[in-house]
């Protein structure tokens, strides 16, 4: 028995022993090559992926993403303005009454109110030039576009409750984030235009490395998706007469006791009866007006969040954040020493002046003052639609030469102007009707020209996109400062603001003519340098400098020199003289920057040294 089990042991140990049946179970001798090939096909290239092919269909949907973010900012910014001036025409309009002050709000004093609200919008942009630039690289561009649309949804709502501490805080904060806002949309807008321009040639060496593109190479995009901005911006006039034609309109009364119109006229509306409504409207109505703006105002905001890309790659946005906040702060006014941007200053404010005179001037005291209050949906539409459809004007200088657009702009409103001045509408006849209709259309292609050509020039000029935000926001302070001069002018007769927007137009107008004079002879500009941001040795962006995804990392060192010799080469170009002033602070700073830079290769050396120990 035990050799029979010792038969078996030994048997199973042979080695080439296998059971009986199981002989196809045997691999066969040598590498299995059909295997082996099956695995190459399943775990290699499909045979029909093309990649270049691939790579043209990402790109293409890279580029439209950008379409669908200059699409989405431009319809969401549309909406958010058109709430805010539907809901402030009729909250102005309603509060003006007398009858409904004391039926509604008794002693409540609601036109004090509205003096102090107004005033809350109109001063507080005032100080925006300290914070907006802050506000912008703390938060980004998208994040500051989504919350300055939430403060508009917060002033609707303060609608629901109108008193003195929901009205005029709200406002206030309305007035903090108009030039953040719009200084946002500029900068986002002109960034989508520099994407496109990389998702269309990304084949090219400068984009695949993340250098600086060529200059003028993003222009035809910046035109292009500006006139896109302005064309669908400008409608949010026509919407936000929405709540005058379908709710408030059929409450107004037709007469009108206003004598002196026009170039007679004093103030806004001197004379104008202080019985507007012919009935109360009912408050269960307002409500559902105020909560379908409020609806609106949810709409703008999840379309900034849910429907706007990121401005700037993650990367960018660690390197904008990177500077310091002095430096932040500082910019904006270090920006004012390039000629550019002190030459084209007035038109800045000539554009502030114009935006609120088409309301406050041509509209109300020449239309409304011989139209009536119920013909003003009328008026405001016209120019909505007027500055809509010739915003597209602004596409000319993709063959026409830039100075047209702005110039053009300024000889459209000085004609007007002129008329203005020397008229008087006295009758609501048909043809004042006609001829008012007619001066308000041409009014619109004035402002269209001006507001696209403006961002557009500023687009072209600055492309270097960490200056972006620095020059929108000196753009729109500029406009804040004016719209605050236009509300303490209120009072003021017509021909006076009239003779002050001419003298304004005619200097901006010779400024800028200036600028391109400078410009055709290479007049030299000064650009402030911008800090290149000091990153530790920590995470992993910049462990190795190959794996840096910062841009331009190989040429860094070449970039902060260029960049930190502008203001040198322009002061010695500018002047001469080796005994300048300019010449001799230049060497100081080139002294002061060689050191800087030595002691960063001797830091960078050390570190490279630990590590190579510590290996």
């Amino acid at each position: 028995m035990a050799e029979a089990l010792g038969n078996v042991y030994s048997e199973a140990a042979q080695p080439g022993a296998l059971p009986a049946g199981d002989t196809e179970l045997m691999p066969p001798d040598g590498p299995d090559e059909s295997i082996e090939g099956g695995m190459e096909d399943f775990l290699g290239p499909h045979p029909e992926y093309d990649e270049e092919e691939e790579e043209r269909k990402y790109y293409r949907r890279k580029r439209l993403g950008v379409v669908k973010n200059v699409v989405a900012a431009s319809v969401a910014g549309m909406i958010t303005y058109s709430i805010y001036m539907g809901l402030l025409q009729m909250q102005l309009i309603l509060h003006y009454d007398e009858t409904y002050r004391e039926v509604k709000y008794g002693s409540l004093g609601l036109e004090d109110i509205d003096n102090k609200m107004l005033m809350g919008i109109n001063v507080t942009p005032i100080i925006s030039l300290l914070y907006t630039p802050v506000l912008i690289r703390f938060l980004g561009t998208k994040w500051m576009m989504f919350l300055a649309s939430g403060i508009y949804a917060l002033f609707v709502s303060s609608n629901y409750w109108e008193r003195y501490y929901t009205l005029v805080p709200s406002a206030v904060a309305i007035g903090i984030v108009i030039v953040p806002l719009w200084a946002s949309l500029g900068n986002y807008i002109t960034r989508m235009a520099q994407q496109y321009y990389e998702f269309v040639n990304y084949k090219e060496e400068h984009v695949q490395e993340q250098k600086k593109t060529p200059k003028g190479a993003s222009h035809r995009y910046v035109i292009i998706f500006q006139s896109v901005f302005y064309i669908l911006f400008h409608l949010s006039l026509v919407f936000a007469e929405f709540p005058m034609v379908l709710f408030l309109n059929e409450y107004l009364d037709e007469h009108n006791n206003v004598k002196n119109c026009g170039a007679e006229s004093h103030g806004m509306s001197m004379g104008l009866n202080k019985t507007v409504l012919k009935s109360l409207p009912p408050s269960l109505s307002l409500i559902k007006v105020e909560s379908t703006l409020m609806g609106a105002a949810f709409l703008s905001m999840i379309i900034f969040l849910a429907l706007c890309g990121a401005a700037y790659r993650p990367a960018e946005e660690i390197d904008l954040r990177s500077i310091g906040w002095g430096n932040i702060f500082q910019l904006p006014f270090k920006h004012l020493r390039d000629y550019r941007l002190r030459l084209l200053c007035p038109f800045f404010i000539y554009s502030g002046f114009e935006t609120l005179f088409a309301v406050t001037g041509l509209i109300l005291s020449y239309g409304v003052c011989s139209m009536g209050m119920k013909n003003l949906w009328r008026l405001v539409v016209v120019y909505g639609l007027s500055a809509s459809l010739f915003s597209a004007l602004s596409l000319s200088l993709l063959r026409l030469p830039r100075p047209v657009l702005l110039l053009g702009g300024g000889a459209v409103h000085m004609a007007v102007l002129v008329g203005l001045m020397c008229w008087s509408p006295s009758s609501n006849s048909l043809t004042v009707q006609l001829l008012l209709l007619a001066l308000i259309v041409v009014w619109g292609l004035g402002s269209a020209l001006n507001k696209t050509g403006l961002s557009t020039l500023l687009g072209m000029l600055y492309e270097d996109k960490e200056r972006l935000d620095f020059v929108y926001t000196i753009y729109h302070w500029w406009q804040a400062v004016a719209i605050f001069i236009v509300y303490l002018w209120s009072g003021l007769p017509m021909r006076a603001k009239i003779g002050i927007l001419l003298t304004t137009l005619v200097t901006a107008g010779m400024c800028y003519w200036l600028m391109e004079q400078r410009l055709a002879k290479k007049v030299p500009y000064r650009l402030p340098r911008i800090p290149r941001p000091k990153h530790k040795v920590k995470g992993y962006r910049y462990l190795e400098e190959d794996d840096s995804d910062e841009s331009g990392s190989e040429n860094s060192v070449q970039e902060e020199e260029e960049g930190a010799s502008e203001d040198e080469t322009i002061g010695e170009r500018v002047s001469l003289d080796s005994n300048s002033p300019v010449r001799a602070g230049c060497g100081v700073k080139g002294q002061r920057r060689r050191r800087m830079r030595e002691e960063d290769a001797y830091e960078q050396a050390g570190r490279l040294e630990e590590y190579v120990n510590a290996e």
